[in-house]
């Protein structure tokens, strides 16, 4: 007959191997651990500073500079003017996919992403996006933490440092990523926060988290192990409560035990109907595909992490949205995503959960409305203006913010900076990003720095 987990105990303190003030402890004879560690648990969940829109956040990262004026911001006068000398090393380049209205609001999209389009009233678009840097490092950690010139923490563990998270067995920041894209683990860094709120990165695969599945220890003795654990570590910590670290570091460990539990049920789609996976244009045991990002992404959500990434492409030349020679490369790239980004929107509308959750598409910049010669296939690096969205809880959808000129060269109205992009991302959330700070090196800390201002123009 198998032993219980309360006869391990008792055979471990017969040994001389538990001590009984710590066998009473580990049998329940006293406050449990999860009882008593709650008011000190960094990742309980958090009021915030106001009632939010949105529980969660899917953020969609594409890697490499999406052009705007090739998928959601049109420029007739570009294609007018195509191959034309605008200065002595630039020609105006126009696009090479026409847009098309969409939905009762109207919103002009590339034919690049019909499906995406077919979405568009429940979409706030920026057309007038700005960000601190033009090269990719710089811009990547600009978008996610606020500065393109210093190791900060990224939104995503702000939000998980603010907000907690509602299941304790698997960790509130995750990143789906299968490459690294530009600037590497930076992106989802926790820099000066405890480290329990950097993100944990998913390799699609057939163990997506290294070590998920237990190989040796069965489920009870594991178990029993990690108790007694605890329960040094927890006599350790006091007098130590002010050690953020180590208290992150005790957490560490119930995560990752109960993610062995909770995430491959999380990672297994084979529930999951056939209509759902033809919804996001998945095959069935297919996890090479930004639809299997899309649908994992929307069961982490519905299992309670707080801020879900997706990021797609690499910092490889082929793998992502970097295209200085060919813009044919977009066909393949946004066909890709497109059916997928579509299927997520519609998926979580269809379940309920689209009024609590913000969906945020974005990319570090976008591309010149000109080439260095008639002809040529692709587009420079650009900073000084492109497209950024958002969808879902709290969002007015059908909405275009901003503009650019008549070139999409420069902000024509209404800029939106990433601070500005970041600082309405956390009011969604329900806090206010100029009171979300942390103390480090003797100062107050905030993802938005000294800027930032809440985008109320595409709030509901």
């Amino acid at each position: 007959m198998k032993p219980t987990r309360r006869q391990m105990i008792r055979s471990l303190a017969a040994g001389g191997l538990v001590l009984p003030g710590l066998l009473s402890e580990m049998l329940g004879e006293t406050a449990t651990a999860a009882e008593s560690a709650d008011p000190g648990n960094p990742l309980a969940p958090k009021q915030p500073h106001f009632a939010p829109k949105a529980k969660r956040v899917i953020f969609l990262f594409m890697t490499g500079g999406v052009s705007h004026v090739d998928t959601f911001d049109p420029k007739p006068y570009l294609r007018e003017h195509h191959d034309e000398k605008r200065s002595e090393h630039n020609y105006y380049k126009g696009t090479d996919w026409n847009f098309r209205p969409y939905g009762k609001s109207g919103m002009e999209i590339s034919d690049l992403f019909p499906h995406i389009g077919s979405v568009a009233d429940d979409i706030a678009l920026v057309r007038s996006m700005k960000n601190i840097n033009g090269d990719h490092f710089g811009a990547t950690i600009g978008i996610h933490t606020g500065s393109a010139t210093f190791n900060r923490p990224s939104i995503g563990s702000w939000v998980s440092y603010g907000l907690g998270t509602y299941n304790q067995n698997l960790p509130s920041f995750m990143v789906i990523s299968p490459g690294l894209p530009y600037a590497g683990g930076q992106v989802w860094g926790s820099d000066f926060l405890p480290v329990l709120h950097q993100g944990t990165r998913i390799v699609p695969g057939a163990e997506p988290i290294a070590n998920m599945h237990r190989r040796t220890l069965s489920g009870e003795l594991q178990e029993t192990e990690l108790d007694m654990l605890d329960y040094f570590n927890r006599q350790h910590l006091q007098g130590r409560e002010a050690d953020s670290n180590l208290a992150s570091r005790i957490k560490s460990f119930e995560t990752a035990y109960g993610m062995q539990a909770a995430a491959p049920e999380a990672f297994d789609l084979s529930k999951e109907s056939q209509s759902t996976l033809d919804l996001y244009g998945l095959e069935r045991d297919k996890t090479d595909s930004f639809g299997w990002q899309c649908l994992v992404g929307r069961r982490l959500a519905e299992r309670g992490v707080r801020f879900i990434e997706l990021i797609d492409g690499d910092s490889s030349v082929d793998k992502n949205w970097d295209s200085h020679a060919h813009m044919s490369d977009y066909n393949r790239l946004a066909k890709n995503v497109d059916k997928p980004i579509a299927g997520l929107i519609k998926d979580l509308k269809q379940r309920g959960m689209l009024e609590d959750t913000l969906v945020v598409w974005t990319t570090e910049f976008g591309r010149t409305p000109y080439a260095s010669g008639p002809g040529a296939g692709g587009r420079g690096h650009h900073a000084q203006v492109y497209c950024s969205w958002m969808a879902g809880a709290g969002v007015r959808g059908g909405t275009i913010y901003g503009a650019s000129d008549e070139l999409g060269d420069y902000v024509a109205e209404n800029a939106v900076t990433v601070h500005d992009f970041q600082a309405t991302i956390l009011h969604l959330l329900g806090m206010d990003h100029e009171r979300l700070t942390y103390r480090h090196a003797g100062r107050d800390y905030r993802l938005t720095d000294v800027h930032g201002r809440v985008v109320r123009d595409i709030l509901a």
